[in-house]
């Protein structure tokens, strides 16, 4: 059985996205310095979608936009009990030479951003790979930190942060998951 409970609400997100996009417009702010977002699948994704949109919204341009999977990237891949999922990587601009920002839900070990970086490495080199997370729990094991910050959530090594969007057929927040016996 798991229990969840509500750490932020939708609005709270909202106010995350915004921020987020806030900094990235801040950093990129010529029309001419074209930068591309790529969404790590599975929450990655939406919340790109979300920065880009509000970038748009903001400046008229929609940045660059790409999906990653990094399934067979992960150090877990043969440790694990059942197959993983595979999606399309969908990355329509050429990699090299781009200035990349790479977007994930949730930011807590490391270890997704840095196979993150791996998978990056097989389309090509980036003039420059930037990190945006909707919530840092702080304290990675790899030596991996956010460039964008939504929120930050402080929890026990223990539980884990889901992050929910209206898509997942849900009502969206960012919850706080644990499994009872």
């Amino acid at each position: 059985m798991t229990l969840k409970k509500q750490l932020y609400s939708p609005g709270e997100m909202t106010v995350a996205i915004d921020r987020i996009a806030a900094a990235i417009r801040r950093d990129f702010p010529d029309d001419s310095d074209e930068f591309a977002l790529v969404g790590l699948y599975k929450q990655g994704v939406p919340l790109a979608e979300r920065i880009c949109s509000v970038i748009e919204r903001e400046t008229g341009r929609r940045p660059l936009f790409g999906k990653l999977d990094i399934s067979m990237y992960r150090d877990d891949v043969g440790r694990r009990s059942g197959l993983p999922l595979i999606r399309e990587t969908v990355i329509p601009f050429d990699v090299n030479e781009t200035k990349l920002i790479l977007v994930d839900d949730v930011l807590s070990t490391g270890r997704t951003i840095r196979a993150a970086l791996d998978a990056l490495t097989d389309y090509g080199r980036p003039s420059l790979i930037r990190l945006a997370v909707l919530v840092d729990r702080g304290n990675p094991e790899y030596p991996i930190r956010a460039d964008y910050v939504g929120l930050e959530s402080r929890l026990p090594s223990g539980r884990k942060i889901s992050v929910q969007f209206d898509e997942d057929g849900e009502e969206a927040g960012i919850f706080q998951v644990e499994w009872q016996k």
